[in-house]
């Protein structure tokens, strides 16, 4: 009975590790940042590893869509401008609009 145990939490273990490789994002810190919303009483590791991968893709597509337009000012840094000119010209950004303000 205890090697079946060990099994299934050594099983566990690996299926953690594989999901933690095809994330960039801390998976701990993003279940940690779940956690502090009162309305979530449990979060699976599945929808921690959704959240935490639809989180970098958003974040590429920010910066893909900045870097666009850096590259049209001939730069090669990407600056603040760059970012609010990206949100102002995407539809699929403009919820941003305002809350990049330092």
């Amino acid at each position: 009975m205890m090697s079946e145990e060990k099994e299934n939490h050594d099983e566990r273990n690996v299926e953690e590790e594989k999901a933690e490789k095809l994330v960039k994002l801390p998976l701990s810190r993003i279940k940690s940042i779940i956690k502090m919303d009162p309305d979530v009483n449990l979060a699976s590791q599945e929808a921690v590893f959704l959240i935490a991968k639809a989180t970098e893709l958003f974040i590429e597509s920010l910066a893909r869509e900045s870097y666009t337009h850096t590259a049209q000012s001939k730069k090669k840094t990407v600056q603040r401008k760059d970012i609010d000119a990206a949100i102002s010209s995407s539809d699929s950004l403009l919820f941003l609009e305002g809350a990049i303000d330092v």
